[in-house]
């Protein structure tokens, strides 16, 4: 019989930067009978639901709610504004801007790269002088759509886009904005209504503290229009009769009732903390973990301070360590989860995630286990990066 839960003795430490740990309030929430999703008492949940939910994404315009992985969100955001053909301008951050290139290609949506080459783009958020001036140069409109990530899961960079609205506006062009912060809602600040995103993905796993299980598309006026022109065939992601359904509480088909209560708790939780101490709190902990693995002697994966992740620690390995070897050993050790590195940091880095349901001795456990993991693999350690962690948490 699989066994679903057979850790060693005392907690499991779950540091990949999401799925994150699901805190006890949340898992009690969700154990809840379930109850008639046709019913008076949830229509009450759905109408409380879609209007809190708003206030995570900063916005005063609907939130649509899938039952699905950030994946989905995905392919709804895209579905819902464009048709077969059309131009996008994507910004290559990562391996999550990367898949999401790979399924407007699939989409039949001709999806344009930008970024610099290499594992040099990975390294840097998002430069919007480069999506200004090849904006620029589209003088007839081709481009339909800019997307781009905000937080990179797989490599720790928490792009600015602010800065990519304004030099969409310095071009003056018209495309539409969607941006992808499945692992930043919740953890690092963002803004859909004032930064001009037209439409936001996000999803449940991340600083939300849920199971996987609920996307995210935050929602602009413009998204709408252009959702009337849109061709590209969508059933299950179509904006409109979510939109119908939702004014009085509902959904067209099936919701996942009891992750909708999980929901309603991790938005208590997060309010009742306060978001500014919510973002706060990340960045503390982020710091901590950046001046650990500078104590160790490891490179940051992400090069730019001013966009340093807080809600993830991209590591470098020295070369001839494979990380992946180092992670088994740490997993297998101190019963210890840290993120693989993807796509082209395979083998080369591993992640920490410090996000969601985290607190300063959840990190200093975790910085630990790295630190006893990657002494015992031979991977030679200036200093000790707990002890300096503990230094800046004090």
């Amino acid at each position: 019989m699989l066994k679903l839960d057979a850790h060693a003795s005392g907690r499991h430490f779950l540091h990949i930067p999401g799925p994150s740990p699901v805190p006890s309030r949340v898992l009690r929430a969700i154990s809840y009978q379930t109850i008639d999703h046709r019913g008076p008492e949830f229509g009450q949940l759905g109408l409380k639901l879609l209007e809190d939910i708003k206030r995570i994404f900063k916005t005063k315009h609907s939130v649509i709610i899938y039952s699905s992985s950030g994946t989905g969100a995905w392919e709804a955001a895209l579905v819902n504004t464009l048709s077969a053909g059309d131009h996008v301008l994507m910004y290559e951050t990562g391996q999550f801007a990367t898949l999401w290139k790979n399924m407007a290609d699939k989409l039949g949506i001709y999806a344009e790269f930008l970024g610099k080459p290499g594992l040099e783009g990975w390294r840097r958020g998002v430069d919007a002088k480069l999506i200004e001036e090849r904006l620029k140069k589209d003088t007839e409109h081709k481009i339909k759509a800019v997307c781009v990530v905000h937080n990179e899961t797989s490599t720790g960079v928490t792009s600015n886009i602010a800065a990519v609205r304004k030099a969409m506006d310095d071009a003056k062009h018209p495309a539409l904005l969607m941006v992808d912060t499945i692992s930043g809602l919740a953890s690092a600040d963002y803004c859909h209504d004032a930064w001009g995103v037209d439409v936001t993905v996000s999803g449940s796993q991340k600083g939300l503290m849920l199971p996987p299980g609920l996307g995210f598309n935050a929602l602009s006026p413009k998204a709408l229009e252009a959702n009337k022109k849109a061709t590209l065939p969508k059933a299950f992601w179509a904006w409109d009769e979510i939109l119908v359904s939702n004014k009085t509480g509902y959904w067209p088909t099936t919701p996942s009732t009891n992750l909708l209560y999980g929901l309603h708790e991790a938005i208590a939780m997060i309010e009742s903390e306060g978001m500014d101490a919510v973002f706060a709190r990340h960045q503390r902990l982020a710091k901590a973990c950046r001046a650990a693995v500078t104590a160790w002697g490891l490179e940051i994966l992400c090069q730019e301070p001013e966009v340093y992740s807080p809600v993830l620690t991209g590591v470098m390995l020295p070369e001839g360590f494979d990380a992946d070897a180092l992670r088994k050993l740490i997993q297998e050790r101190y019963n210890l989860s840290l993120g693989t590195g993807l796509g082209k940091l395979k083998g080369r880095a591993f992640r920490i995630g410090h996000l969601g349901d985290c607190n300063e001795l959840s990190l200093l456990a975790a910085l630990s286990g790295c630190e006893m993991g990657m002494t015992a693999f031979g991977i030679p350690l200036k200093g000790s990066g707990v002890l300096a962690a503990q230094e800046l948490l004090r």
